[in-house]
Protein backbone atom coordinates (compact mmCIF):
# COMPACT_ATOMS: atom_id res chain seq x y z
CA UNK A 1 0.00 0.00 0.00
CA UNK A 2 1.32 3.51 -0.76
CA UNK A 3 0.91 6.97 0.65
CA UNK A 4 -1.44 7.98 -1.10
CA UNK A 5 -3.58 4.91 -1.04
CA UNK A 6 -2.68 4.76 3.28
CA UNK A 7 -4.37 8.59 3.06
CA UNK A 8 -7.49 7.08 1.29
CA UNK A 9 -8.14 4.59 3.39
CA UNK A 10 -7.79 7.22 6.13
CA UNK A 11 -9.77 9.79 4.56
CA UNK A 12 -12.61 6.85 3.99
CA UNK A 13 -12.98 5.22 7.35
CA UNK A 14 -12.90 8.67 9.24
CA UNK A 15 -9.32 9.42 11.40
CA UNK A 16 -10.28 6.71 14.40
CA UNK A 17 -9.86 3.96 11.87
CA UNK A 18 -6.51 5.40 10.33
CA UNK A 19 -4.78 5.60 13.78
CA UNK A 20 -5.34 1.57 14.41
CA UNK A 21 -4.15 0.89 10.70
CA UNK A 22 -0.85 -0.25 9.84
CA UNK A 23 -0.75 3.46 8.41
CA UNK A 24 0.27 3.83 12.33
CA UNK A 25 3.28 2.98 14.01
CA UNK A 26 1.78 3.32 17.45
CA UNK A 27 0.40 0.78 20.09
CA UNK A 28 -3.30 0.83 20.64
CA UNK A 29 -4.09 1.52 24.54
CA UNK A 30 -5.42 -0.82 26.85
CA UNK A 31 -8.99 0.42 27.76
CA UNK A 32 -11.00 -0.83 30.59
CA UNK A 33 -14.44 -1.59 29.95
CA UNK A 34 -14.60 -3.68 32.98
CA UNK A 35 -18.27 -2.19 35.40
CA UNK A 36 -15.85 -2.25 38.21
CA UNK A 37 -13.00 -1.35 37.02
CA UNK A 38 -9.12 -2.21 36.57
CA UNK A 39 -5.90 -2.77 38.30
CA UNK A 40 -2.91 -1.68 36.27
CA UNK A 41 0.36 -3.39 37.60
CA UNK A 42 3.02 -2.32 35.86
CA UNK A 43 6.31 -4.66 35.50
CA UNK A 44 8.35 -3.54 38.25
CA UNK A 45 5.30 -3.34 40.82
CA UNK A 46 4.32 -5.74 43.01
CA UNK A 47 1.02 -7.31 43.05
CA UNK A 48 -0.94 -6.58 45.86
CA UNK A 49 -2.83 -9.34 48.08
CA UNK A 50 -4.47 -8.11 51.55
CA UNK A 51 -4.69 -11.03 54.40
CA UNK A 52 -7.08 -10.85 56.86
CA UNK A 53 -7.23 -13.38 59.79
CA UNK A 54 -7.00 -13.87 63.38
CA UNK A 55 -3.93 -13.82 64.64
CA UNK A 56 -3.83 -12.67 68.18
CA UNK A 57 -5.64 -15.00 71.30
CA UNK A 58 -6.39 -18.34 71.63
CA UNK A 59 -7.75 -18.21 67.84
CA UNK A 60 -4.10 -17.09 66.61
CA UNK A 61 -3.42 -20.82 65.47
CA UNK A 62 -6.36 -21.00 63.06
CA UNK A 63 -4.95 -17.81 61.59
CA UNK A 64 -1.83 -18.79 62.01
CA UNK A 65 -2.71 -22.05 59.75
CA UNK A 66 -4.32 -19.76 56.69
CA UNK A 67 -1.40 -17.75 56.70
CA UNK A 68 0.80 -21.24 56.28
CA UNK A 69 -1.42 -22.09 53.97
CA UNK A 70 -0.93 -19.10 51.76
CA UNK A 71 2.54 -19.30 51.92
CA UNK A 72 3.07 -22.56 50.48
CA UNK A 73 0.86 -21.81 47.96
CA UNK A 74 2.78 -19.08 46.84
CA UNK A 75 6.42 -21.39 47.65
CA UNK A 76 4.87 -23.24 45.06
CA UNK A 77 4.79 -20.60 42.18
CA UNK A 78 8.27 -19.36 43.72
CA UNK A 79 6.61 -16.27 45.02
CA UNK A 80 5.49 -15.00 41.61
CA UNK A 81 1.97 -14.83 39.84
CA UNK A 82 2.49 -13.84 35.89
CA UNK A 83 5.91 -12.83 36.78
CA UNK A 84 5.10 -10.15 39.12
CA UNK A 85 6.16 -10.84 42.56
CA UNK A 86 3.88 -10.77 45.20
CA UNK A 87 3.60 -8.49 48.02
CA UNK A 88 0.59 -9.58 51.47
CA UNK A 89 -0.96 -6.83 53.52
CA UNK A 90 -1.55 -8.94 56.54
CA UNK A 91 -3.76 -7.46 59.28
CA UNK A 92 -5.20 -9.05 62.48
CA UNK A 93 -9.00 -9.25 62.52
CA UNK A 94 -9.02 -10.37 66.55
CA UNK A 95 -11.94 -13.17 65.46
CA UNK A 96 -14.33 -9.84 65.44
CA UNK A 97 -17.01 -8.22 63.78
CA UNK A 98 -15.53 -5.31 64.60
CA UNK A 99 -11.42 -6.01 63.86
CA UNK A 100 -13.00 -7.12 60.24
CA UNK A 101 -14.32 -4.13 59.70
CA UNK A 102 -11.65 -2.24 60.68
CA UNK A 103 -8.96 -4.26 59.16
CA UNK A 104 -10.65 -4.41 55.85
CA UNK A 105 -10.96 -0.74 55.51
CA UNK A 106 -6.96 -0.56 55.86
CA UNK A 107 -6.59 -3.26 52.89
CA UNK A 108 -9.22 -1.30 50.87
CA UNK A 109 -7.86 2.22 51.34
CA UNK A 110 -4.85 1.21 48.91
CA UNK A 111 -6.49 1.35 45.11
CA UNK A 112 -4.33 -1.15 43.93
CA UNK A 113 -5.16 -4.18 46.01
CA UNK A 114 -6.57 -6.62 43.95
CA UNK A 115 -8.05 -9.48 46.29
CA UNK A 116 -8.60 -10.39 50.03
CA UNK A 117 -7.04 -13.86 51.52
CA UNK A 118 -9.41 -14.06 54.69
CA UNK A 119 -10.74 -14.30 56.89
CA UNK A 120 -10.05 -16.92 59.81
CA UNK A 121 -13.52 -16.33 61.48
CA UNK A 122 -16.59 -16.25 60.59
CA UNK A 123 -17.88 -13.14 62.84
CA UNK A 124 -15.00 -11.04 61.05
CA UNK A 125 -15.83 -12.24 57.47
CA UNK A 126 -19.45 -10.58 57.53
CA UNK A 127 -18.27 -6.95 58.10
CA UNK A 128 -15.12 -7.66 56.15
CA UNK A 129 -16.57 -9.29 53.17
CA UNK A 130 -19.57 -6.00 52.99
CA UNK A 131 -16.41 -3.73 52.66
CA UNK A 132 -14.95 -5.91 50.27
CA UNK A 133 -18.18 -6.16 48.26
CA UNK A 134 -18.36 -2.31 48.06
CA UNK A 135 -15.12 -1.72 46.80
CA UNK A 136 -15.25 -4.28 43.95
CA UNK A 137 -12.80 -6.89 45.14
CA UNK A 138 -12.90 -10.46 45.99
CA UNK A 139 -12.57 -12.28 49.07
CA UNK A 140 -11.70 -16.00 49.56
CA UNK A 141 -11.19 -17.84 52.84
CA UNK A 142 -9.74 -21.39 53.90
CA UNK A 143 -11.60 -21.16 57.37
CA UNK A 144 -14.87 -19.51 56.86
CA UNK A 145 -17.77 -21.84 57.70
CA UNK A 146 -20.87 -20.45 59.10
CA UNK A 147 -23.96 -20.64 56.40
CA UNK A 148 -25.16 -17.16 56.74
CA UNK A 149 -22.00 -15.77 54.87
CA UNK A 150 -23.15 -17.77 51.07
CA UNK A 151 -26.55 -19.94 51.79
CA UNK A 152 -28.92 -20.95 53.70
CA UNK A 153 -31.00 -24.14 52.68
CA UNK A 154 -30.59 -22.95 48.58
CA UNK A 155 -31.14 -19.28 49.50
CA UNK A 156 -29.24 -16.43 50.05
CA UNK A 157 -27.48 -15.94 53.66
CA UNK A 158 -28.07 -12.85 55.29
CA UNK A 159 -25.02 -12.10 55.25
CA UNK A 160 -24.10 -13.04 51.96
CA UNK A 161 -21.74 -10.59 49.91
CA UNK A 162 -20.99 -10.25 45.83
CA UNK A 163 -17.18 -11.30 45.52
CA UNK A 164 -17.27 -13.12 48.49
CA UNK A 165 -15.90 -17.18 47.96
CA UNK A 166 -14.63 -19.96 50.38
CA UNK A 167 -12.66 -23.26 50.20
CA UNK A 168 -14.17 -24.35 53.30
CA UNK A 169 -17.57 -26.61 53.40
CA UNK A 170 -20.78 -24.80 54.61
CA UNK A 171 -21.14 -25.44 58.01
CA UNK A 172 -24.97 -25.78 57.68
CA UNK A 173 -25.10 -29.90 57.02
CA UNK A 174 -22.68 -30.07 60.23
CA UNK A 175 -25.16 -29.09 62.42
CA UNK A 176 -27.49 -31.91 60.86
CA UNK A 177 -24.33 -34.44 61.27
CA UNK A 178 -24.17 -33.38 65.10
CA UNK A 179 -27.94 -34.09 65.74
CA UNK A 180 -28.34 -37.73 63.51
CA UNK A 181 -25.40 -38.57 65.68
CA UNK A 182 -26.82 -38.09 69.10
CA UNK A 183 -30.36 -38.71 67.95
CA UNK A 184 -30.06 -41.78 65.73
CA UNK A 185 -27.02 -43.16 67.02
CA UNK A 186 -26.85 -42.27 70.54
CA UNK A 187 -30.46 -42.45 71.09
CA UNK A 188 -30.68 -39.18 73.14
CA UNK A 189 -33.51 -36.87 72.93
CA UNK A 190 -32.89 -34.36 75.12
CA UNK A 191 -30.90 -31.42 74.11
CA UNK A 192 -28.88 -28.07 75.20
CA UNK A 193 -27.37 -25.68 72.17
CA UNK A 194 -24.87 -22.70 73.37
CA UNK A 195 -23.79 -20.33 70.95
CA UNK A 196 -21.48 -16.88 71.56
CA UNK A 197 -23.73 -14.71 69.46
CA UNK A 198 -21.08 -15.09 67.08
CA UNK A 199 -22.85 -15.78 63.14
CA UNK A 200 -20.55 -19.04 63.22
CA UNK A 201 -21.78 -20.81 66.26
CA UNK A 202 -25.00 -19.26 66.25
CA UNK A 203 -25.29 -21.21 62.63
CA UNK A 204 -24.52 -24.46 63.77
CA UNK A 205 -26.81 -24.16 66.36
CA UNK A 206 -29.58 -23.46 64.44
CA UNK A 207 -28.79 -26.02 61.90
CA UNK A 208 -28.47 -28.99 65.04
CA UNK A 209 -31.81 -27.44 66.53
CA UNK A 210 -33.58 -27.69 63.17
CA UNK A 211 -32.43 -31.26 62.64
CA UNK A 212 -32.96 -32.44 65.80
CA UNK A 213 -36.29 -31.43 66.36
CA UNK A 214 -37.20 -33.00 62.91
CA UNK A 215 -36.01 -36.18 63.87
CA UNK A 216 -37.92 -36.49 67.04
CA UNK A 217 -35.59 -34.85 69.19
CA UNK A 218 -36.32 -31.60 72.01
CA UNK A 219 -34.25 -28.96 72.32
CA UNK A 220 -34.68 -28.24 75.89
CA UNK A 221 -32.48 -25.31 76.10
CA UNK A 222 -31.03 -22.71 73.90
CA UNK A 223 -28.90 -19.76 75.38
CA UNK A 224 -26.29 -18.46 74.44
CA UNK A 225 -22.82 -16.79 76.47
CA UNK A 226 -20.64 -13.89 75.34
CA UNK A 227 -17.40 -13.86 74.14
CA UNK A 228 -14.73 -13.18 77.24
CA UNK A 229 -16.98 -15.10 79.67
CA UNK A 230 -14.96 -16.78 81.91
CA UNK A 231 -18.03 -18.02 84.29
CA UNK A 232 -19.83 -20.72 82.92
CA UNK A 233 -21.90 -22.04 86.16
CA UNK A 234 -25.09 -20.00 85.48
CA UNK A 235 -25.35 -21.32 81.94
CA UNK A 236 -24.21 -24.65 83.16
CA UNK A 237 -26.55 -24.68 86.34
CA UNK A 238 -29.66 -24.13 83.32
CA UNK A 239 -28.48 -27.27 81.03
CA UNK A 240 -27.99 -29.19 84.40
CA UNK A 241 -32.04 -28.09 85.59
CA UNK A 242 -33.01 -28.89 81.97
CA UNK A 243 -31.94 -33.02 82.36
CA UNK A 244 -29.67 -31.97 79.03
CA UNK A 245 -28.59 -35.61 77.58
CA UNK A 246 -26.60 -33.70 74.65
CA UNK A 247 -24.80 -30.68 75.52
CA UNK A 248 -23.87 -28.81 71.79
CA UNK A 249 -21.43 -25.70 72.04
CA UNK A 250 -19.33 -25.25 68.90
CA UNK A 251 -17.46 -22.44 70.41
CA UNK A 252 -14.27 -20.77 70.19
CA UNK A 253 -11.11 -20.98 72.16
CA UNK A 254 -10.80 -19.63 75.03
CA UNK A 255 -14.85 -19.88 75.98
CA UNK A 256 -15.37 -23.31 74.98
CA UNK A 257 -12.19 -24.41 77.40
CA UNK A 258 -14.34 -22.70 80.21
CA UNK A 259 -16.95 -24.56 79.33
CA UNK A 260 -16.08 -27.81 79.71
CA UNK A 261 -13.78 -27.73 82.08
CA UNK A 262 -16.39 -26.24 84.19
CA UNK A 263 -19.25 -28.50 83.58
CA UNK A 264 -16.59 -31.75 84.20
CA UNK A 265 -16.83 -30.66 87.84
CA UNK A 266 -20.47 -31.59 87.62
CA UNK A 267 -21.68 -34.34 88.58
CA UNK A 268 -25.34 -33.76 86.29
CA UNK A 269 -22.95 -33.61 83.25
CA UNK A 270 -21.28 -37.55 83.94
CA UNK A 271 -23.69 -39.12 81.85
CA UNK A 272 -23.87 -36.00 79.07
CA UNK A 273 -22.71 -35.96 75.39
CA UNK A 274 -20.39 -33.48 75.32
CA UNK A 275 -20.31 -32.35 71.30
CA UNK A 276 -18.44 -29.45 70.20
CA UNK A 277 -17.36 -27.89 66.54
CA UNK A 278 -14.47 -27.77 64.38
CA UNK A 279 -13.35 -24.51 66.16
CA UNK A 280 -11.61 -26.27 68.90
CA UNK A 281 -10.45 -28.94 66.86
CA UNK A 282 -6.63 -27.75 67.74
CA UNK A 283 -3.69 -29.16 69.37
CA UNK A 284 -3.83 -26.02 72.05
CA UNK A 285 -7.43 -26.91 73.08
CA UNK A 286 -6.43 -30.47 73.08
CA UNK A 287 -3.69 -29.31 75.54
CA UNK A 288 -5.90 -26.93 77.39
CA UNK A 289 -8.09 -29.56 78.80
CA UNK A 290 -5.98 -32.80 78.56
CA UNK A 291 -7.89 -35.19 80.15
CA UNK A 292 -11.20 -33.63 80.96
CA UNK A 293 -11.68 -33.19 77.17
CA UNK A 294 -11.62 -37.63 77.11
CA UNK A 295 -14.74 -38.87 75.66
CA UNK A 296 -16.09 -35.42 74.13
CA UNK A 297 -17.45 -35.55 70.51
CA UNK A 298 -16.42 -32.86 67.70
CA UNK A 299 -18.38 -32.41 64.21
CA UNK A 300 -15.69 -30.95 61.71
CA UNK A 301 -15.05 -31.48 58.11
CA UNK A 302 -14.23 -35.04 57.03
CA UNK A 303 -10.54 -34.39 56.66
CA UNK A 304 -8.71 -35.04 53.47
CA UNK A 305 -6.71 -37.58 52.52
CA UNK A 306 -4.32 -38.93 49.80
CA UNK A 307 -0.90 -38.35 47.48
CA UNK A 308 -1.47 -34.44 47.49
CA UNK A 309 -2.44 -34.03 51.44
CA UNK A 310 0.90 -36.11 52.30
CA UNK A 311 3.37 -33.97 49.88
CA UNK A 312 1.64 -31.04 50.47
CA UNK A 313 1.93 -32.00 54.58
CA UNK A 314 5.98 -32.74 53.92
CA UNK A 315 6.15 -29.81 52.56
CA UNK A 316 4.96 -27.89 55.47
CA UNK A 317 6.92 -29.85 58.16
CA UNK A 318 10.15 -29.17 56.36
CA UNK A 319 9.41 -25.33 56.09
CA UNK A 320 7.95 -24.82 59.42
CA UNK A 321 9.80 -27.45 61.32
CA UNK A 322 6.88 -28.81 62.79
CA UNK A 323 3.57 -30.57 62.21
CA UNK A 324 0.57 -29.23 61.58
CA UNK A 325 -1.83 -28.11 64.38
CA UNK A 326 -4.99 -27.86 62.20
CA UNK A 327 -5.45 -29.56 59.23
CA UNK A 328 -6.98 -26.19 58.16
CA UNK A 329 -3.93 -25.49 56.22
CA UNK A 330 -4.94 -27.68 53.32
CA UNK A 331 -8.57 -25.23 52.76
CA UNK A 332 -6.00 -22.41 52.90
CA UNK A 333 -3.96 -23.23 50.69
CA UNK A 334 -6.73 -24.55 48.12
CA UNK A 335 -8.38 -21.07 48.55
CA UNK A 336 -4.94 -18.95 47.88
CA UNK A 337 -4.79 -21.79 45.03
CA UNK A 338 -8.14 -20.41 43.65
CA UNK A 339 -7.25 -17.07 43.88
CA UNK A 340 -4.05 -17.08 42.06
CA UNK A 341 -5.56 -19.42 39.19
CA UNK A 342 -8.05 -16.77 38.62
CA UNK A 343 -6.37 -13.85 38.59
CA UNK A 344 -3.84 -15.70 36.26
CA UNK A 345 -6.45 -16.68 33.99
CA UNK A 346 -8.03 -12.74 34.00
CA UNK A 347 -5.49 -10.66 33.37
CA UNK A 348 -4.80 -9.03 30.29
CA UNK A 349 -1.18 -8.13 28.84
CA UNK A 350 0.06 -5.10 26.78
CA UNK A 351 2.66 -4.86 24.94
CA UNK A 352 4.57 -2.65 27.19
CA UNK A 353 4.37 -5.43 30.03
CA UNK A 354 1.78 -4.03 32.08
CA UNK A 355 -0.94 -6.39 33.45
CA UNK A 356 -4.48 -4.96 33.74
CA UNK A 357 -7.00 -7.09 35.86
CA UNK A 358 -11.16 -6.41 35.69
CA UNK A 359 -12.56 -6.47 38.82
CA UNK A 360 -16.13 -8.17 37.78
CA UNK A 361 -14.03 -10.48 35.39
CA UNK A 362 -12.26 -11.22 38.55
CA UNK A 363 -15.47 -12.93 40.21
CA UNK A 364 -16.99 -14.10 36.31
CA UNK A 365 -13.87 -15.93 36.80
CA UNK A 366 -14.31 -17.19 40.31
CA UNK A 367 -18.00 -18.20 40.00
CA UNK A 368 -17.02 -19.93 36.53
CA UNK A 369 -14.59 -22.28 38.91
CA UNK A 370 -15.89 -26.45 38.27
CA UNK A 371 -14.05 -29.50 39.09
CA UNK A 372 -10.93 -27.40 40.21
CA UNK A 373 -8.40 -30.43 41.61
CA UNK A 374 -7.41 -29.35 45.11
CA UNK A 375 -5.68 -31.19 47.82
CA UNK A 376 -9.01 -30.95 49.94
CA UNK A 377 -11.00 -32.25 47.20
CA UNK A 378 -12.67 -31.32 43.73
CA UNK A 379 -13.97 -27.38 44.39
CA UNK A 380 -16.74 -25.98 42.19
CA UNK A 381 -17.99 -22.71 42.77
CA UNK A 382 -21.61 -22.10 43.12
CA UNK A 383 -23.61 -18.75 42.89
CA UNK A 384 -23.54 -18.07 46.48
CA UNK A 385 -19.34 -18.91 46.50
CA UNK A 386 -19.27 -21.99 48.56
CA UNK A 387 -16.31 -23.84 46.71
CA UNK A 388 -16.00 -27.31 48.70
CA UNK A 389 -18.62 -29.87 48.87
CA UNK A 390 -20.00 -30.14 52.28
CA UNK A 391 -18.95 -33.25 53.90
CA UNK A 392 -18.76 -34.03 57.80
CA UNK A 393 -18.19 -36.56 60.47
CA UNK A 394 -17.89 -36.58 64.08
CA UNK A 395 -14.94 -37.55 65.84
CA UNK A 396 -14.43 -38.44 69.09
CA UNK A 397 -11.41 -37.80 71.85
CA UNK A 398 -10.57 -41.04 73.08
CA UNK A 399 -6.74 -40.46 73.73
CA UNK A 400 -5.51 -36.77 74.37
CA UNK A 401 -2.07 -37.45 74.33
CA UNK A 402 -2.42 -38.77 70.76
CA UNK A 403 -3.25 -35.05 69.49
CA UNK A 404 -5.10 -34.24 67.11
CA UNK A 405 -3.59 -36.66 64.69
CA UNK A 406 -4.85 -39.09 66.87
CA UNK A 407 -8.48 -37.16 67.03
CA UNK A 408 -8.92 -36.82 63.08
CA UNK A 409 -8.19 -41.16 62.93
CA UNK A 410 -11.06 -42.20 65.52
CA UNK A 411 -13.70 -41.24 63.04
CA UNK A 412 -17.34 -42.60 64.55
CA UNK A 413 -19.39 -41.04 62.49
CA UNK A 414 -18.83 -40.70 58.97
CA UNK A 415 -21.05 -37.87 56.61
CA UNK A 416 -22.47 -40.80 54.68
CA UNK A 417 -24.41 -42.06 57.90
CA UNK A 418 -27.22 -39.35 57.42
Amino acid sequence: MNQFQCFSLSFLFILPVFLLSGCSSEEPVFECSDPLGCVEISPEAKLKIGVLQALSGDVAPLGQAQIRGLELALDKRKGMILGQRVSLQIEDTGCSAEGGANAALKIIADPQMLAIYGTTCSGAAATAAKAMSDAGLIMISGNNSAPFLTSIAGKKGPDWQAGYFRTAPNEENAGAVAASFAFVKQGLTRAVVINDNDIYTRGLTESFKKSFVELGGTVVLDTSVDKGDVEMLPVLTAAGNAKAEVLFFPLFQPEGNHLLLQARRLPVFDDVLMISGGALMEESFLASVGEAGKGMCFVGPSVPTGSAVQELTRAYIEKYKEKPSVSYFLSGFDAAELLFHVIENTAVQDSKGHLHIGRQQLRKTMYAIREYNGVSGELSCDKFGDCAAPSFEVLRLDDPAAGIEGLEKNVIYPSDSL
